[in-house]
């Protein structure tokens, strides 16, 4: 209990402490009561000493902490009082000065001093001011004077619209912002006629250099074809996989390029370029910042229309210069490549100004132009091509042509007329090469020597042999040396054969023509050059003269040998094509039906010449119409006679190698011309009288044809074929030797009268001739009996024959 009302007393002392300390002094009366009237004021006294203990040390931690500032303060304090001092006699001189000055006429003067030098200071100030908007002015139009010494025009343009519009306005009226404000429309003028005088020189440089430009172009699509059929062509032209991380600054970033370079030579120099491999781009030769910055220039000025009318008026007039070609343009082909690379060389660079440009030109301007290349162009080529007449110039502007289009096709031209030119062009080099192979054969046909082919050894007979195909078993078998059967003119032939589709197929290549079209070109112009040239030379070998039928065999046995190898020739033109030969609608060759036809060519010409031959002998004839009946003894053939068989023998030796329907036909030909020609001299009207001496000589010389006929001069003949030649002959000799005219009057018209060959007509020519004969030989004799039983039988004869004649013919 009594620790409960300790606690309770200290609680009541501390809270009159508390209120003691927050309480104003006037109220703690009351407060001081209530302790007294307690009993514990001796405690309350203890607590409140207690309380002042402590905050008197409080108070002394305080001072303790502030002791350092408080001196400082009082030494700050001193140092003030100094200097009020100070002021306080400057302030007590100032007003004795001022007391004395107030006195005197010195106050005026001061003031006025005063006022100028405050007139002063405000003039200064709106100098400094002036000065402040002027000095930009000066200091840009110093910038603009040296960027135009720099020819830095297009900063210069910008300098110069940024003093016109910001700092003269700011700069007020001055005379010199005057007269640079005048002379703002002249150096605007100057800077549009220096960058108009660059382009110009630009457009000149661009124009000589052009061919250089489509040199560089067509070199990198020659040397690089790869990138033509890459995912995207260049938008700048064909690039090198070498060089496309370092492309030219010109094609590096299209508009991003920029247009103020400094460099105004328009063509760049390459010619010290040491890299051998490396192909310059084709706008590393060019250098556009002259267009950049008259256009640019242009478009400040607000004349970008006049501009754009001015660049593409002059390009189209470049371009009229670049289609012109030279006259002389087909004379070589390095005019050829000069005329294509100064054409590649302007859509070069019209095609890099079309895409690094906005809008200087656009895509319907390019492709207007390029309309109207397209059709000079062909024209031209048409005209110029037309005069070359060398298969090798032809070939080689075919190469060139696709290169051509190849680089323009890579800049997004569209080309296809110029192949359509090519396929136009592939018919004259076909006619090129007609005219050429025409040359060669004739000179193979002029130096050939018809005469089959010795060889001594397996080397050259394998020579041969893989020159042309041949397989001839039994040849092989035989022993050398051994021939040919056919001569050089067949290797030479077939070479040149094969050496004429490979030139044609050298024309095909590059013009993305399909194997089909290629196999089909080829075969054409082989079957032109086989019906064409070929025939016609072989015809020229056929008809030529002194020709002999030695040469007529062999030319013969070289077509024969020809015609067998066209099959060859089939399969060769489809292993370079890659076209079977079986494909639908492959043009078949047409070596076999002209072979053929020079083979019977040679055969009909050796029909002829055989019978030419034989009239040459047949004109030696020197029959005596008039001879007496021979006595006795035998009657010898006439020497021109025997002397044609000599000849017919052989000749008829050489023909083994024919084919035997050929010697068969020739040997028949050859023996009813003589029977015809026999026929003839007996009809012969200049020959008015025929003994019966005459008739029994025809006789011996005809049985000397029939032995001959008899013996058989060619294989092949059944029988007496042969002699059927002479058989028109025969039976009218018969009749007139044997006097058989009762038989022949009897059984005429009947199919086994033994004189069916003999025409009534025939009969009566030569009874009259035999009648004039008797009459002259009987004049003297008329007296014999004999003679004239002979001379009435011989009318009695013509008299029925005549009367035959008009009742078989009326």
């Amino acid at each position: 209990f009594e620790r409960m009302a300790s606690l309770e007393t200290a609680a009541e002392h501390e809270r009159i402490l508390r209120e003691i300390e927050s309480t104003d002094t006037n109220c703690i009366g009351p407060t001081l009561r209530s302790v007294y009237d307690g009993q514990e004021h001796g405690l309350f006294m203890e607590k409140l000493d207690a309380r002042i203990r402590n905050h008197d040390r409080e108070i002394e931690k305080m001072c303790n902490h502030h002791f350092q500032g408080f001196v400082d303060s009082i030494t700050e304090l001193l140092k003030v009082r100094g200097e009020a001092q100070k002021l306080k006699s400057q302030v007590t001189e100032t007003n004795r000065h001022l007391q004395e000055n107030g006195k005197e006429v010195k106050l005026t003067t001061s003031m006025e001093e005063l006022r100028q030098c405050r007139v002063q200071q405000r003039n200064i100030a709106t100098t400094i001011d002036k000065l402040t908007h002027c000095l930009p002015v000066l200091e840009m139009y110093s910038r603009l004077q040296e960027q135009m010494r720099a020819k830095r025009y297009y900063p210069a343009l910008r300098t110069l619209e940024q003093l016109e519009q910001t700092c003269l306005p700011k700069a007020g009226q001055y005379r010199f912002c005057s007269i640079m404000a005048e002379n703002i429309p002249k150096l605007r003028i100057q800077i549009r006629d220096t960058a108009m005088s660059q382009l110009r020189d630009f457009l000149e440089s661009i124009r000589k250099h052009s061919d250089k430009i489509g040199e560089t172009a067509m070199k990198q699509v020659h040397k690089h074809p790869e990138t033509l059929g890459l995912t995207e062509f260049s938008r700048h032209g064909p690039t090198r996989p070498a060089r496309q991380k370092g492309a030219p600054a010109a094609i590096r970033a299209g508009m991003g390029v920029n247009p103020l370079s400094e460099h105004d030579t328009g063509i760049l120099d390459v010619e010290d370029e040491e890299e051998e491999d490396e192909v310059p781009g084709a706008q590393d030769l060019v250098d556009f910042s002259p267009v950049y910055r008259c256009l640019h220039i242009y478009t400040v000025l607000g004349l970008r229309d006049v501009f754009e009318n001015y660049y593409r008026k002059q390009r189209r007039k470049q371009a009229r210069l670049v289609l012109q070609p030279h006259s002389n343009m087909h004379e070589t082909l390095e005019g050829y490549r000069r005329y294509f690379n100064q054409i590649v060389g302007f859509f070069v660079v019209e095609d890099h100004v079309l895409h690094t440009t906005q809008g200087l030109v656009n895509r319907a301007y390019v492709e207007e132009l390029w309309e109207l290349a397209l059709s000079k162009i062909v024209a031209a080529l048409r005209t110029h091509s037309s005069y070359c007449d060398d298969p090798d110039l032809v070939l080689d502007l075919k190469n060139l042509i696709v290169l051509f289009a190849d680089t323009l096709q890579g800049y997004g031209f569209p080309v296809s007329q110029l192949f359509d030119m090519l396929l136009e062009i592939r018919e004259q080099y076909g006619e090129i090469l007609l005219k050429r192979w025409n040359i060669t054969f004739r000179q193979v046909i002029d130096q050939d020597n018809y005469s089959p082919i010795p060889v001594s050894t397996e080397k050259e007979y394998r020579q041969y042999t893989s020159q042309c195909p041949f397989q001839d078993p039994e040849l092989e078998k035989l022993p050398f040396p051994k021939k040919l059967p056919f001569s050089e003119f067949v290797p030479k032939v077939y070479c040149q054969l094969k050496e004429f589709i490979y030139a044609c197929l050298k024309y095909s290549e590059d013009l993305h023509l399909s194997s089909t079209e290629v196999d089909d070109m080829i075969r054409k112009s082989t079957n032109l050059l086989l019906t064409r040239t070929l025939s016609h030379c072989l015809q020229y070998a056929i008809k030529k003269k002194n020709v002999g039928l030695a040469e007529l065999v062999q030319v013969i046995i070289n077509t024969t040998h020809l015609e067998q190898s066209c099959h060859f020739l089939e399969e060769f033109i489809s292993n370079i094509t890659n076209v079977p030969p079986d494909t639908v609608n492959a043009t078949k060759l047409y070596g076999t039906s002209t072979f053929k036809d020079a083979r019977h060519a040679a055969e009909a010409e050796i029909y002829t010449s055989l019978n030419a031959k034989i009239d040459q002998f047949l004109q030696l004839a020197d029959y005596d119409w008039m001879a007496a009946v021979p006595g006795g003894e035998n009657l010898a053939a006439s020497d021109y006679l025997i002397d044609l068989i000599a000849f017919l023998k052989s000749t008829f030796s050489v023909f083994t190698n024919l084919p035997g329907k050929v010697a068969q036909t020739a040997c028949m030909s050859s023996c009813k011309h003589i029977s015809t020609s026999l026929m003839q001299l007996l009809l012969d009207p200049e020959v008015r009288q025929i003994s019966m001496g005459a008739l029994h000589q025809l006789d011996t010389d005809v049985k000397e044809c029939e032995s001959f006929a008899r013996a058989g001069p060619v294989a092949g003949f059944q029988g007496d074929t042969l002699l059927l030649a002479f058989s028109d002959l025969r039976q009218l000799l018969d009749l007139f030797t044997q006097w058989d005219w009762s038989t022949y009057l009897a059984d005429y018209g009947k199919p086994t009268c033994k004189y069916l060959r003999v025409n009534p007509h025939t009969a009566l020519a030569l009874l009259e001739k035999m009648k004039e004969t008797s009459r002259k030989n009987n004049v003297f004799a008329q007296f014999r009996k004999t003679d004239r039983d002979r001379q009435k039988l011989i009318d009695t004869v013509i008299k029925q024959l005549r009367n035959l004649i008009a009742q078989h013919h009326t």
